[in-house]
């Protein structure tokens, strides 16, 4: 089974990125696995491409800079060639901490994982996009995440104050905790990768 080739060159680019930017030794030890995993590809979508307002509006916006950073561009890029083959959703399930504009104003594109272009339970990776001005609800689950900001926004976990991880910050998000996002007055574009089985020790 092989992967399409713009499947492959986004998802090349994207640990580069991910190897570039990730400090944390646990966010690390996440990717590696998940690197691993994505040597056996999984059966590809082929009937998805929907984007939802909040793409339609800010996406162009978000993905337009240059970084400066040769792997973040390169990822940039490589999303865009992947893009119109994804499948963008709303979250639906969210509580009053999410802000008035949140179901309008934002989108999440499950690249790899379940339902997305490549369908597969063993890791996720995907990608959040949010208007200006729009606040993402607090939510949590159980796998350990490892986050790549694209572009300015704020971010929260656990007993955290907001901070600002800046285009290129990553984080690590353990299992269960308590997290968030805000956007300013840009559009924000945040890739996540999630570890679903946690290794046994």
């Amino acid at each position: 089974m092989t992967r399409s080739d713009a499947l492959q060159a986004f998802l090349d680019a994207a640990f580069v990125a991910f190897e570039d930017c990730a400090r944390d030794p646990r966010a690390r030890r996440s990717i590696t696995r998940i690197s691993a995993l994505l040597e056996t590809p999984q059966p590809q979508r082929t009937d998805l491409g929907k984007r939802l307002p909040a793409g339609e509006l800010w996406l162009d916006e978000a993905m337009s800079s240059k970084t400066g950073r040769t792997s973040l561009d390169m990822l940039i890029e490589r999303f865009r060639a992947v893009e119109p083959l994804l499948e963008w959703k709303c979250r639906s399930v969210y509580d009053d901490t999410a802000s008035e504009n949140f179901l309008t104003g934002h989108g999440n594109a499950m690249i790899v994982g379940p339902g997305g272009l490549e369908d597969r339970s063993d890791l996720w990776l995907g990608a959040t996009l949010m208007a200006p001005n729009v606040r993402y609800p607090d939510h949590d689950h159980a796998p350990e995440e490892t986050y790549l900001v694209l572009s300015e926004g704020e971010f929260q976990h656990g007993t955290s104050e907001w901070f600002s991880p800046g285009v290129g910050g990553s984080f690590y998000n353990p299992p269960g905790i308590r997290h968030a996002m805000r956007s300013g007055e840009t559009p924000l574009l945040a890739f996540w990768a999630l570890l679903p089985d946690q290794p046994k020790h």
